[in-house]
């Protein structure tokens, strides 16, 4: 069976808004739903980081995300946090957008129960955002959350 890594690291808008930021454009097919409905119940303080992050949607990892994470032929990954962490942020920091993109193909190969996908898309969304806030997979790892 192919490697799959969880993740890798490298004013508030309303719940509404955020979903239709995801794809420029309302949820219309059930990974965006289900994905749409996980932001939904992120519980406070990881709420209040969403909004520093663009959420993405992708069906896999592009040939540079593939490079940049020392990916093989058989691994993938299930999302990706792309950005400068918080506790790295400074006055002389240039800004750049915190992005997590979230690989739909792999997800929904591994995951074909709807409710088991709401499950990973859950542990991947927490798991990158852990990413934005400073935490890396050694201490994810440690927390039981790798």
């Amino acid at each position: 069976m192919s490697k799959r890594r969880r993740g890798s690291r490298t004013g508030r808008p309303t719940r509404a808004l955020r979903a239709r930021r995801l794809a420029g454009h309302p949820a219309d097919d059930l990974f965006e739903r289900v994905v749409v409905e996980v932001l939904s119940t992120i519980p406070p303080p990881f709420d209040r980081a969403l909004d520093e992050v663009a959420i993405v949607i992708e069906d896999e990892p592009s040939i540079h995300q593939r490079r940049d994470n020392d990916l093989r032929g058989d691994e993938t990954l299930y999302g990706l946090y792309e950005g400068i962490p918080r506790i790295e942020w400074g006055a002389d920091t240039f800004p750049v957008p915190n992005k997590i993109t979230l690989f739909r193909i792999p997800l929904e190969d591994d995951f074909p129960d709807p409710d088991d996908l709401a499950d990973e898309v859950r542990i991947t969304i927490l798991h990158e955002l852990a990413h934005h806030l400073g935490i890396d997979d050694d201490r994810l790892d440690e927390l039981g959350m790798e």
